[in-house]
């Protein structure tokens, strides 16, 4: 996370709501992140958090007038919007979001969004409410003005409020908006494109309470899956039976056994442009599921299983896209004890695909780190370790820029 936003400028405004004590965790994770932030409040805002919270968080000092003596110029509305590689307002309240649509500029944070370069500096917006003025159908018209004037809405969470209500309204969380910061600075390469992702493991049950499964963790997928949508993918994540929270605008379909898998998979991959297969999938499923526990019998002897194969979904998919005269990019993943070169080589070859990727080592199943070795028919390549998030937009980079040669190929053919 650290490296996300280095060298990033951030301008964070605040307008008045009790959601500024999430903006103070906000501006720890972007400054942890590598970013310099600029804090910048309206007068409301301050009677929710204080201006020196927010400096000792950013470590500079709070803008809260356009009348700041610190400005040579007495400019801040020029200066500060020309520094920032993107605006950020969180919490932005019903009535600052009803002030940018009216290109209100009688206070310092509102001016200064009305002076920022449209083309240049992006403007996020995380609005807070109640519930009601959320859903009135001013509040939604002024979102839709804003965002027809290129701000991006980043949208609202639904729950229990300060006043006591629940419903929509709440401001994301900050690790959410965090999230979504991150995705603003990422080169979209994937702009229009559907993928879909496989991810974690499945599990082939014996009986009610017993199964067949591995340790799959399914963050290597759940990151590629977050790095494709930043690249601006659509993405379909289908995942086994993993404990882990669906990346921000990335639709999810949760399964469980192989051929839970197959089927969901075969679906999303209908209109799909790239299809990457990190999920640990079965190799096997017993041949039969008892309807009851299998207990013992007093023998001291163990069951006997009989095991039949599951269906290869990456050669299964792969196959179908090329009888088809398709031209869907496929990758897999390929996790060895040994030899992983010649195995990930070979299984390249025998499932068709364009792309291999090997997990180099055994023991990278629930670990936040990895080393990845890309292999098609050029060679072979390593992506040396670091964070699994990193290694995904690494991965998205090398999928995208080998997309185009391979669709002309197809089309050839």
């Amino acid at each position: 996370m650290q490296q996300d936003l280095t060298g990033k400028h951030i301008v964070l405004g605040l307008s008045g709501g009790i959601a500024c004590y999430k903006s103070a965790e906000l501006c720890r994770l972007l400054v942890k992140a590598g970013a310099t932030v600029q804090v910048v409040m309206t007068e409301a805002a301050a009677q929710f958090i204080t201006p020196v919270t927010m400096q000792a968080l950013s470590g500079r000092p709070v803008y809260t007038s356009q009348w700041d003596a610190r400005e040579v110029n007495n400019m801040p509305h020029i200066n500060l919007s020309r520094e920032a590689d993107a605006i950020v307002l969180a919490p932005a309240s019903a009535d600052f979001i009803a002030r940018l649509v009216q290109g209100r500029s009688d206070e310092l944070l509102s001016l200064m969004c009305l002076a920022r370069p449209i083309d240049r500096v992006p403007l996020l917006i995380a609005p807070a409410m109640n519930r009601e003025m959320w859903s009135h159908p001013a509040t939604q018209r002024n979102l839709r003005q804003v965002d027809a004037d290129g701000a991006r809405v980043l949208g609202v969470g639904n729950g229990w409020q300060a006043c006591g209500e629940t419903g929509d309204g709440r401001m994301l969380e900050p690790e959410q908006l965090f999230e979504e910061i991150v995705a603003q600075f990422q080169p979209k390469v994937l702009a229009g494109q559907h993928v879909v992702v496989t991810a974690g493991p499945t599990f082939e049950a014996l009986d009610p309470i017993r199964g067949i499964t591995n340790h799959s963790s399914g963050k290597m997928g759940f990151s590629i899956a977050r790095a494709a949508r930043d690249a601006g993918a659509e993405v379909t994540l289908i995942a086994g039976p993993v404990h882990l929270p669906t990346p921000r605008g990335v639709r999810r379909v949760d399964v469980k056994s192989a051929q839970d898998m197959l089927g969901a998979t075969l679906q999303a991959v209908q209109t799909a442009a790239i299809f990457v297969a990190t999920a640990a999938v079965a190799d096997w499923r017993p041949a039969t599921h008892s309807e009851h526990k299998i207990k013992k019998d007093g023998s001291g002897k163990p069951p006997v299983l009989h095991f039949v194969e599951n269906e290869d979904i990456l050669l299964t998919v792969a196959q179908g896209a090329r009888a088809k005269g398709g031209d869907l990019f496929c990758v897999g993943f390929a996790a060895e004890s040994e030899n992983l070169v010649e195995h990930a080589k070979a299984k390249r070859e025998r499932k068709g695909i364009p792309l291999l990727v090997g997990n180099i080592g055994p023991l990278t199943f629930g670990q936040d780190h990895n080393s990845l070795l890309l292999v098609d028919a050029k060679g072979v390549r390593e992506l040396p370790r670091a964070p699994k998030l990193t290694l995904a937009r690494e991965l998205v980079a090398e999928i995208a820029a080998r997309v185009p040669e391979y669709v002309r190929s197809a089309k050839k053919q």
